[in-house]
């Protein structure tokens, strides 16, 4: 609605364009044209304009970085552990909590639809998919490892960095031992 009040169109136009059926309204603020057909990215930018503070994370970093064949129901998102936890109804969102430093490294925006998307960067995304394995199971952080790494997208000294800071290098270390010496 913003963008449509900054494009100097009034609410009353956009509320008859609804009525007549050429744009329909997919949650609180958020508008598409009727019939659109967006691609799966694009659930990351309406999260991303519905939670301003929150970044994608875990399997939906995945996908974007088009590291997994998974296609998670729900956005990933990731936010501050003392946060407020908006209550979004469209596009099905799961909120992850993250301590202040695990927030603030290793993010990099991305312009989807115009928006300006917050999400981690490969190696933390896998990092933090070991930290939250029984969440998302380890066999997705394991395939996130083998296609990370197979497809030089992250090196062993990223994962090293981003995993002491977690406090997961404990975990992590024979499983990237084992995929390096293989030539994953």
């Amino acid at each position: 609605m913003r963008e449509f009040r900054d494009a100097g169109v009034g609410a009353e136009t956009v509320a008859r364009l609804v009525r007549d059926g050429a744009v329909e309204r997919v949650a609180r603020g958020l508008y598409q044209l009727s019939g659109a057909m967006p691609d799966p990215q694009h659930n990351f930018a309406e999260a991303s304009a519905l939670v301003p503070k929150g970044v994608i994370c875990l399997t939906s970093a995945l996908q974007y970085h088009d590291m997994t064949l998974q296609m998670p129901s729900a956005v990933w998102m990731a936010i501050d552990r003392t946060g407020w936890k908006p209550k979004v109804e469209y596009p099905p969102i799961r909120f992850v909590r993250f301590g202040t430093k695990a927030m603030s490294e290793g993010i990099k925006r991305h312009q989807i639809d115009g928006v300006a998307v917050p999400i981690f960067e490969p190696a933390k995304t896998i990092v933090d998919c070991f930290r939250y394995r029984n969440k998302i199971g380890l066999d997705i952080a394991l395939e996130s490892l083998r296609e990370g790494l197979r497809a030089k997208r992250v090196t062993p000294d990223q994962l090293w960095k981003f995993a002491r800071s977690a406090r997961v290098w404990t975990v992590m270390r024979p499983y990237v031992e084992a995929m390096v010496a293989d030539g994953a």
